[in-house]
């Protein structure tokens, strides 16, 4: 009997919360705290109270049924104790815990799996028995010298207050149902005992119904009894903000309670509370909610930190509401609390698609100045979006000077649209000093860059300096395309330079064997242009050898010039005949002009013949 009784005593003394074996809702507490919550987080008991899972055991009454029962206590006794312990009642002696034991036979040696510890059996003869649970070095006094749950005395420990365990799964069953009841009504009812970690622990509880879970939280912060901490808010925000099946309605009951509370009682709101029910409203698309928050700081005595910035702007996002956005952040770089790099990156982005991308980049110059700056894909698209307003091209520039290292050797994209960009708006010089950049350090450029400058030298007529790029281009081991081709052929012939023309065509037509129709047409028209008309027509049979038909429109204006610049009817007659046996028609317009210069040449001959 007395090793029995002091095996249990060692276990009273260990482990002084045991909590009775609960349904379903229950057994998620004891486990501790939601999954979805960190540790931190997890509600501290009030000062001098211990944690109320159930009835504790009395350490008074546990000594004192070592002391008073003795060895000699009779079987009918044991019965007669264990018949008035009902549930939700306190165990008073050590003497049920010895008869559980003689039922089950594995009470003690199954205590890991009872309590989740390793609490080995002890052994030995009665003094050492007495030894192992008594004196200076027993586990119970080293656990008080630790500051454990021991440096209650008895008497505060037969003092602390329950939570009544049948009383909490009826409300969770109620909060957890769909049940359409007066909750004011059904909570009286209930006859609750509330305590800071009984609440808190109904807080913890998943799958409650969001509409009721606030309206016992009012219902609760109405009784006297209970004082509405910042941490019980903290966990009702948690509670509806991550509820998936939360709707507006709930979001708005919730906001409005802690406007009510929040006017009571400033001190228990904080900046995360008011953090959460923003994040709330963006997820629910609600902006304008999201923003009545944020403005209810300063007057709820709350400082915005860079998440609160960040989630009004998430939130104002979500509704393009660009010019309220930006309002926000600009009180953001007054405060100069910014949010971290990630999120940083993701205003950055959201003002870009709302082509504000010069705000964009004021956000950044802060962002770069505090070490915060945003990940390189950010910095990607707010190039991007500068180099597509013509006024802000050479922010874009500028901003290219911040890639060094691995992140300017893999930014051809940015790098690119500079490019793009400084030719839309005819800087093709600093484009061309660009390339060279690119070409000496980094990334090196592609066919397209170059044939964004090409292309427009080509067109500003400097074609020394786009042919000297085009062989830079090859000496790089790049092919240029047939448009890199076209285009240079082009300048060359808007020029009046048809040899080079032809020379750059003969290039292209040795590396691209199926040339397209537009090639030969810059050819043809170059020729025409310069009345070399002969010329333009071997083109075009030249044209027509190598696989390509030319359109009905090229035929019209070979046609015009014909008659109207050569004055050659019958070339052009020749031609007519051509075109009907390719089955193209012209003009009536075009047919007549034959018809009109040959009847003027014979007017003249008469005329000439006449004198």
């Amino acid at each position: 009997m007395w090793r029995s009784k002091a095996r249990n005593l060692l276990l009273l003394s260990s482990i002084r919360r045991f909590p009775r074996q609960s349904q379903v809702h229950l057994k998620s507490f004891n486990q501790g705290p939601s999954p979805s919550l960190k540790s931190s987080e997890w509600p501290p008991p009030p000062v001098g109270v211990r944690p109320r899972h159930c009835r504790l055991f009395s350490a008074d009454s546990v000594t004192g049924g070592v002391g008073s029962s003795g060895e000699g206590s009779s079987e009918e006794d044991d019965h007669s104790e264990d018949d008035s312990v009902s549930e939700g009642s306190e165990f008073r002696s050590t003497d049920v815990l010895e008869r559980k034991q003689k039922e089950d036979g594995v009470f003690c040696d199954n205590i890991d799996a009872v309590f989740g510890e390793s609490v080995g059996p002890l052994s030995g003869s009665d003094d050492e028995v007495k030894g192992q649970i008594g004196g200076e070095e027993s586990e119970a006094s080293e656990w008080k010298e630790d500051g454990g749950p021991d440096e209650d005395t008895p008497e505060e420990a037969s003092n602390v207050l329950e939570i009544d365990v049948e009383k909490l799964e009826n409300l969770l069953s109620f909060l957890q149902s769909t049940t359409e009841e007066p909750l004011g009504l059904t909570f009286d009812k209930m006859d609750l005992t509330l305590s800071e970690e009984f609440v808190a622990r109904v807080l913890q509880t998943p799958l409650t119904i969001a509409e009721k879970l606030i309206g016992f939280f009012r219902w609760a912060s109405e009784r006297p009894e209970y004082a509405v901490s910042s941490n019980s808010l903290d966990l009702l925000v948690r509670a509806i903000a991550t509820s998936p099946e939360c709707n507006k309605n709930e979001a708005y009951m919730l906001w409005d309670l802690i406007k009510e509370i929040g006017e009571k009682d400033k001190q228990l709101l904080t900046t995360e509370i008011l953090n959460q029910l923003i994040s709330l409203f963006g997820i629910l698309e609600k902006a304008k909610a999201g923003l009545e928050v944020f403005n209810r700081f300063e007057e709820f005595g709350c400082k915005t930190n860079g998440d609160s910035y960040y989630l009004t702007i998430h939130a104002l996002s979500k509704r393009r509401m660009l010019d309220t956005a930006w309002s926000v952040c600009e009180k953001m770089l007054n405060s100069g609390e910014l949010p971290d790099a990630e999120k940083i990156g993701k205003v950055i982005a959201f003002l870009c698609k709302g082509k504000r991308a010069k705000d964009a980049y004021l956000i950044y110059l802060e962002a770069k100045e505090k070490g915060k700056c945003p990940p390189g894909s950010y910095v990607d698209f707010l190039v991007g979006g500068l180099a597509r307003n013509d006024d802000s091209v050479h922010t874009a520039l500028e901003l290219l000077k911040d890639y060094s290292g691995e992140s300017r050797k893999y930014a051809i994209k940015p790098f690119t649209s500079v490019i793009t960009g400084l030719c839309r708006i005819k800087d093709v010089q600093e484009a061309k000093n660009l390339i060279s950049r690119m070409i000496d350090s980094g990334p090196p450029p592609g066919n397209a860059v170059f044939n964004h400058v090409i292309g427009n030298l080509s067109k500003a007529g400097e074609m020394d300096d786009a042919v000297s790029l085009l062989r830079q281009m090859e000496g790089r081991g790049l092919r240029p395309d047939i448009y890199t081709y076209s285009v240079v052929m082009s300048g060359f012939a808007k020029g009046g330079m048809m040899d080079e023309a032809r020379k750059i065509f003969n290039e292209a037509k040795a590396r691209h064997p199926n040339l397209i129709s537009t090639t030969y047409h810059i050819l043809i028209r170059g020729y025409c242009k310069m009345e070399e008309f002969g010329t333009a027509l071997e083109c075009m049979r030249e044209m027509k050898n190598d696989g390509l038909q030319p359109n009905a429109d090229e035929y019209n204006k070979m046609v015009q010039s014909l008659c109207l610049k050569a004055l050659d009817w019958r070339a052009a007659e020749k031609l007519l005949e051509e075109v009907k046996e390719t089955g193209l028609h012209l003009n009536p317009m075009t047919q007549s002009l034959i018809s009109a210069i040959k009847e003027l040449e014979q007017e003249e001959l008469k005329s000439a013949v006449a004198t």
